[in-house]
């Protein structure tokens, strides 16, 4: 049974794409929640409030990602990065890009970055995305072989969504390699608990830290993926729902403002997590408001129970997620329209990707007008 509502679908594709980004959502949840300590219901209730919200705006299956470089920073140097650190950093995120739209900088940025190393990022992206897939794969072969080989025969299958069987199977060798796993979920007891605005205790080395060793070395980081190749992949997928890039920095201002007060993490757009969503069934919004909705019953009547939840969900099985949304981005590629020089920019943009986006961005972009002067003089 379909339901089209205000221009979203709501079926079994979408509902089994709304979970093709888990991959890299619930590792960062996991992390932000056991290591940075941040409380449980305000991290998922601003990804589902932000999800919900998506999805009815834009119509589409646009991603609402943790922030990947302040989130690896938070979660690895837990003693350097408080709550309020964190806070500080989404804070900051988001009056920059309030910024940065309100003057139009970022469409002069996106004007000034050439198409080869936007192409370079997505193709550095879906590697990326590929080999992390592969890792949380390797710590549990026996369990990621038989979900990637499910999910390779049931892609392109709509009567029976890849997605849905393949959390099945999760929950199914979950629950067979965890004995106490069935006598914990049988204990759990939904209890309604009222969101709160949570603005954590703040000291001047909080500031410091969200903002310089958070929220600036993603700036490059946002701005190659979350918004210039984020709105390229959206407008080729949905030339009828164009999205502009001044839109996108909008869009993170309002996200990241949002979602500070309300206990969230600094949140971005993906062009990997929406080919996860397409790459398992989702073609609208509706994936994200199916998304959203999940998330917030999580965050309202199962906070203090996430722990247990996400034993649902091994580690294998999240990499075979990530790694079929990270082919998915890969093979979007078409090499074919670019001249010589230009792949040499786009291969080296999306080696450089592998290590860090944002400096593939910017040796990127360097060698591309420098390539392009030496072709000005020599004519």
């Amino acid at each position: 049974m379909a339901v089209r509502v205000a221009g979203n679908e709501y079926n079994r594709l979408e509902f089994a794409g709304a979970f093709g980004d888990l991959g890299t959502l619930i590792p960062f949840v996991v992390g932000y929640i056991t290591v940075s300590r941040l409380d449980p219901q305000g991290v998922l209730l601003g990804f589902g409030l932000l999800a919900l919200a998506t999805g009815l705006y834009f119509r589409t299956p646009m991603s609402v990602q943790p922030m990947k470089a302040i989130a690896t920073v938070a979660v690895t140097q837990p003693a350097l990065v408080t709550p309020g650190a964190i806070f500080v950093s989404a804070i900051a995120t988001g009056l920059f890009w309030l910024g940065m739209g309100a003057s139009g900088a970022v469409s002069w940025l996106a004007a000034l970055t050439s198409k080869p190393v936007v192409r370079g990022i997505v193709l550095g992206l879906g590697l990326s995305f590929i080999l992390e897939g592969v890792r949380l794969m390797s710590q549990g072969l026996l369990i990621a072989v038989p979900g990637a080989v499910l999910t390779l025969l049931l892609l392109g299958q709509p009567r029976i969504p890849a997605m849905l069987m393949l959390l099945v199977y999760a929950a199914g060798t979950a629950l067979a390699l965890d004995p106490t796993l069935a006598h914990d979920l049988g204990h759990l007891a939904p209890a309604f608990l009222l969101p709160a605005f949570r603005v954590p205790p703040l000291a001047w080395s909080d500031v410091l830290t969200g903002v310089t060793v958070l929220a600036l070395p993603q700036t490059a980081l946002t701005l190659g993926n979350a918004i210039i190749a984020t709105s390229e992949e959206h407008n080729a997928l949905f030339p009828q729902r164009r999205v502009s890039v001044r839109l996108l920095a909008f869009d993170h201002a309002v996200m990241n403002l949002i979602a500070a007060p309300l206990g969230g993490v600094p949140m971005c757009r993906g062009a990997g997590g929406m080919a996860g969503h397409i790459r398992f069934g989702a073609r609208t919004g509706g994936a994200l408001v199916i998304l959203g909705a999940v998330l917030l019953l999580g965050a309202l009547f199962f906070a203090e129970s996430l722990g247990t939840l996400f034993r649902l969900f091994p580690m294998p099985v999240l990499g075979v997620i990530l790694f079929f949304g990270g082919v998915e981005l890969a093979v979007s590629l078409d090499g074919q329209q670019f001249s010589r020089a230009d792949r040499t920019v786009l291969a080296v943009t999306a080696g450089i990707a592998l290590w860090n986006m944002g400096a593939a961005y910017v040796v990127g972009l360097l060698l591309y007008h420098a390539n392009r002067s030496r072709v000005i003089r020599l004519e």
